[in-house]
């Protein structure tokens, strides 16, 4: 994620002269609120607190910020009244009282608050001074929850970091007390949620296949990945190497992503509009041919030939990452416009997949692939919006896909697109129908033998949640991190791997050449070219909030190829020899492509806005 995006999830660090704490200055854990007085879920998480301070004793420091509830007159003035307080004790009784003197803010509570606070009679010279100053305190904490990100209340921090679980006692103290499984999460989530973490895990995982493969454990690495795994029933057996299982199992998962991300941005994401999604099409279509052709001007015809589309895909992973590194020196729309293309290209290297580096034909299995994808689109038609259904034939699609010769990882693509979307949920009727569900269950949680919600309750609370996001998305959510984290450094560490030695690229020095060169000259000059002949065409315009410099220093970038291109690698060249010098060719022209392009949009920075650079 970006600097920005990261100072979202932190909130300022508490301070003692200007922050209402309850508590010991010196506490070991800190609980920040971002409250209104208005606010009936913090009315709610004060009782919560409460026990808290009652449950840590000394060991707990709560500070409370203020972030009225936006275009509410009484939450304001409640806030701006509390300000007035002349010192911690006056304040944290006007608090109190304000959090519990009714279920809803009223009028009165403002005027008794604002008598017991001496501060009723706004005709007073010193009176109207003070709520001057209290309302610019305000305004602080409203700017201080803004850059932290605070989008609701109550919106709590702990140590700093904001705090997105559930704010019942027992949840908000396992944080508190920071559980192993709470730290475990938390710092899973935070390295999850940072942009460049994909590319640093592969980044690593292919450091470590490089040196184990360079070491005396290289055998017994090799040996590894080659090892079979399968299953047997009755006379029937079915197996692979684990290699094998990631690159054709493991890496379906990848292209079940690939495929909703293609999907979603073809709907409502950035390649929906046509007039904008011309010039990230116009210029990915550049950069799948243009490696391809230098690729294939350099290579004598034979069996490298097949090799033409390992310069052409972008590591989606490397490129946003960098991008992202490099912070404000690349304008936003620039990222968009890599972002678009990157899925374009995504989309472009699946059909390469798919037509030329497919196996033999098997007529029979690939009908019966057809039967059973007849059969998804079948549940999409009817509604069927579980997800088991779609898993069960997603399987036996990756069977016969893989039976029939093509690559089993088209399974994914093809299982994206029939798993449903739905339109989107009227959020205000869903909300109603909740809140309406909570309160009848609360009325009725102090009978007798009832220990928390209804089965039913409970039943339309799911379905009320399964509403709230289509099953693309929701399966998109889920999937994307094990896809990020897992497979493709797995992937790495299975194919990354290479003997480093002087003689690795004799006989096959035109065979390195090209892959360079497709990479490092065909992907920037493909984006340039084409994105040109787009908008010379009036088929696309170009943002004038970056220059055309730029948009080839991010073809560069989109030169880094890495995953895919060792994946096609893997297929195109069965020699060992010539993949293990295609993989050094795609290494080297990857760390080229990144410091070329990287170096290239750091020293451009922001160009001044030309109208004429957009025509």
């Amino acid at each position: 994620m970006t600097s920005d995006t990261r100072a979202r999830l932190l909130a300022p660090p508490v301070d003692g002269e200007r922050d209402h704490i309850l508590g010991p200055h010196d506490a070991t854990i800190t609980l920040v609120e971002f409250g209104s007085y208005a606010c009936p879920r913090c009315r709610a998480a004060n009782e919560e607190i409460a026990k808290l301070r009652d449950r840590f004793g000394e060991r707990l420091r709560y500070v409370f910020r203020h972030r009225p509830l936006t275009d509410s007159r009484p939450a304001r003035q409640a806030a701006e009244i509390v300000e007035c307080a002349p010192d911690a004790d006056e304040f944290w009784s006007a608090h109190i009282a304000l959090m519990t003197r009714s279920t809803v803010l009223t009028e009165a509570d403002l005027d008794a608050v604002a008598a017991d606070l001496r501060v009723d009679r706004e005709d007073d010279e010193a009176v109207r001074a003070r709520r001057s100053a209290a309302a610019a305190r305000v305004d602080e904490d409203v700017r201080s929850a803004k850059a932290s990100g605070v989008l609701v209340t109550p919106t709590f921090f702990i140590g700093g970091r904001r705090y997105d679980g559930p704010w019942d006692e027992t949840s908000l103290a396992e944080a508190l007390e920071g559980s192993l499984g709470y730290r475990f999460k938390s710092a899973a989530v935070g390295f999850a949620s940072w942009a460049p973490s994909t590319g640093l895990l592969l980044a690593l995982a292919t450091v470590i296949a490089v040196l184990l493969t360079n070491s005396e454990a290289g055998d017994a690495f090799a040996s590894f990945w080659h090892a079979h795994a399968g299953f047997t029933f009755g006379t029937h057996a079915f197996g692979l190497s684990l290699q094998h299982w990631i690159n054709d199992g493991l890496l379906t998962l990848f292209f079940l992503v690939v495929g909703l991300e293609v999907k979603r941005e073809f709907t409502v994401g950035r390649l929906a509009n046509r007039r904008s999604a011309a010039l990230p099409i116009a210029a990915a279509i550049g950069g799948l041919l243009l490696p391809a052709l230098v690729y294939l001007a350099l290579v004598p015809v034979g069996r490298w030939t097949l090799g033409a589309g390992v310069p052409m895909p972008t590591d989606t992973a490397f490129a946003v990452a960098l991008i992202v590194l490099l912070g404000r020196r690349v304008p936003v729309e620039l990222r968009v416009f890599l972002t678009a293309a990157s899925i374009v290209d995504d989309i472009g290297t699946i059909l390469v997949v798919a037509i030329f580096y497919s196996g033999h034909v098997d007529v029979g299995a690939l009908a019966l692939a057809g039967a059973v994808f007849a059969a998804l689109v079948a549940l999409n038609r009817a509604g069927v919006y579980r997800a088991l259904p779609y898993a069960i034939l997603g399987v036996a699609l990756w069977v016969l896909v893989h039976a029939g010769g093509l690559h089993a990882t088209l399974a994914g693509v093809l299982l994206a697109l029939v798993v449903p979307t739905r339109p989107p949920p009227n959020l205000r009727a869903l909300t109603a129908q909740a809140e309406a569900i909570i309160a009848a269950e609360t009325r009725r949680g102090e009978e007798v033998l009832r220990h928390g919600p209804s089965v039913p309750a409970l039943r339309t609370l799911d379905a009320i949640h399964d509403r709230l996001e289509s099953p693309a998305d929701r399966l998109l959510r889920h999937v994307e991190p094990w896809s990020s984290y897992v497979i493709l450094p797995l992937f790495a560490l299975a194919n990354a791997g290479v003997v480093l030695s002087a003689g690795v690229f004799e006989g096959r020095e035109s065979l390195a050449a090209a892959i360079v060169a497709g990479l490092l000259v065909g992907k920037p000059l493909g984006f340039l070219l084409a994105s040109q002949l787009a908008v010379r065409c009036g088929l696309a315009t170009k943002p004038s909030s970056y220059s055309w410099q730029q948009l080839a220093a991010c073809g560069a970038v989109a030169g880094i190829g890495f995953t895919m291109s060792l994946f096609i690698a893997g297929q195109a060249f069965p020699d060992a020899a010539d993949f293990a010098a295609a993989k050094i060719a795609v290494f080297g022209a990857s760390v080229a492509c990144a410091l070329v392009g990287g170096i290239a949009l750091w020293h451009l920075g922001r160009p001044a806005a030309s109208a004429s650079e957009s025509t």
